[in-house]
């Protein structure tokens, strides 16, 4: 019986995870890496150790979504009012005259099937230079959801509304603000510990070795974020280009785990991509430690553990 997750943690060619408790269960949630046209639906893994993990096919499919039309990646699901929500991205627009950018489907359970929740994208065009794409949901603790996104080096946050399908405006009345950390590329993803938002990015080509993670810690969601150091990235005996992450923290834990792909030795093709968990550990002045990249991946965790 495996008692190590390894890494990859489940076969395939994935990347972009991110990573959720849903259920009693984990579950992470990552692009089908592959060209494309091929890229047209999302499959989810969902499992009860950290270790094993049961693939559930086609949660989202491109075909229910009638405005998508060349590729759908980076999914972030959450939870609220007992609907589960899922932003993507599609298309891959270049400018504010195609269609496409960030979508939203709901279900009634984790593993969907995930139908179109608006009839077009929610988020359709460049607002702060901001290619709409890589979307991550983040709940805070008061309630208010917000939606962090944002390629071609620029990165906005949003607040989204009770029904999670609609934008509201900010107290200034503005709906998109510019939160573009130093070195930031794509990829946003949000933790809230100890009161203090730890925003984390991905830095570097996503088809090259030098995809990386960055970080910066502040008082506030809306930032300001200054960049403190490299926290995930390649090693050269082990996997390159290491980045586009999601996280796990054990519920009533300091426990952290980081979900992230990277490209098997010796690996060149730009969508062999695979999933990977490894610890995250904070020091104890709430900074981060240098992930160490691994074949072993972690240990079995249950989550009835303590």
């Amino acid at each position: 019986m495996k008692i190590k997750s390894g890494n990859p943690v489940f076969p395939g060619w994935y990347a972009d995870p991110e990573a959720r408790i849903f259920e009693g269960r984990y579950w992470i949630y990552p692009t089908y890496s592959a060209i494309y046209k091929e890229q047209t639906f999302f499959d989810a893994f969902h499992s009860e150790d950290l270790v094993n993990w049961t693939k559930v096919e086609r949660i989202l499919s491109m075909e229910d979504f009638e405005w998508a039309h060349k590729a759908v990646w980076a999914p972030s699901p959450i939870e609220r009012n007992g609907l589960y929500y899922i932003y993507f991205s599609a298309n891959d627009i270049q400018n504010n005259d195609e269609i496409g950018g960030i979508g939203v489907g709901v279900s009634t359970r984790p593993e969907g099937p995930f139908k179109d929740a608006l009839g077009k994208p929610l988020i359709d065009r460049f607002y702060n230079g901001a290619q709409p794409i890589d979307p991550h949901v983040f709940l805070d603790d008061d309630g208010q959801a917000y939606l962090y996104y944002g390629g071609w080096r620029h990165c906005n946050v949003a607040r989204l509304g009770e029904d999670m399908i609609s934008i509201e405006p900010f107290d200034d009345g503005s709906l998109y603000k510019e939160i573009t950390p130093t070195d930031y590329v794509e990829g946003p993803c949000m933790i809230k510990r100890n009161g203090k938002y730890v925003f984390m990015w991905a830095e570097g080509g996503w088809t090259g070795p030098d995809y990386r993670v960055a970080y910066a810690i502040s008082d506030s969601p809306l930032g300001p974020f200054e960049r403190i150091e490299t926290i995930l990235q390649q090693n050269p005996d082990v996997a390159t280009g290491a980045g586009h992450h999601g996280y796990i923290q054990v519920p009533g834990t300091d426990e952290y785990y980081i979900v992230y792909h990277r490209r098997p030795l010796p690996e060149t093709d730009r969508n062999h991509r695979v999933v990977c968990i490894d610890k995250m550990i904070f020091n104890e002045d709430g900074t981060i430690k240098p992930v160490e990249i691994s074949f072993d991946g972690v240990d079995a965790r249950k989550l009835t553990e303590k």
